[in-house]
């Protein structure tokens, strides 16, 4: 069982974490709305109280956030998941955020020796609650194998689209 904090309990991510949960995996789901964590509770995922809580024992973080401004707040602000996740952890952003931002965040995260992808998703909140979506994923070649597996728990179609950012790239032209 792999332990995975997930961050961003929308309309997109609390399908996303519950499915995570119903797959046998230790999720610890956070949001900035406790209605939003109390709906992953229920869908079987564990309470993170924070962002730093959540991701420090996590195996894997995952986050699905509304921008790019969170996005780089989430990973890289002193709370954040770059200062508190384990050593070792991999790090799936699948928000639908810019290609220079997606970049950025990678490059911070490695240089803090994390593995990262970014992996927006194609679909609508139905794809997510029935994991049906589609991810474009920006990695290298380690990254995204061993994001694969996590994904597949969310998603029917998982498209390496290239480095880091091209995830985010691919999403926009399709």
């Amino acid at each position: 069982m792999t332990k995975i904090a997930f961050i961003g309990l929308g309309a997109m991510g609390g399908p996303m974490a519950g499915n995570l949960a119903k797959a046998g995996h230790d999720v610890t789901a956070t949001d900035l709305s406790i209605g939003a964590i109390d709906r992953a509770v229920e869908a079987g995922c564990q309470r993170g109280k924070t962002v730093a809580h959540a991701v420090r024992d996590a195996d894997v973080v995952v986050t699905m956030l509304p921008g790019g401004d969170h996005a780089r707040s989430v990973y890289l602000d002193a709370y954040g998941v770059v200062a508190h996740a384990k050593a070792g952890a991999l790090l799936i952003d699948c928000s639908t955020i810019d290609v220079e931002t997606a970049r950025s965040v990678n490059d911070a995260a490695k240089a803090k020796g994390f593995s990262m992808v970014d992996a927006p998703v194609k679909g609508d909140g139905a794809a997510a609650r029935d994991a049906t979506l589609t991810f474009f994923v920006g990695g290298d070649e380690e990254a995204f194998a061993r994001a694969k597996p996590v994904l597949e728990k969310m998603g029917k179609k998982i498209i390496r689209a290239g480095d880091a950012g091209a995830g985010q790239g691919a999403l926009r032209a399709k």
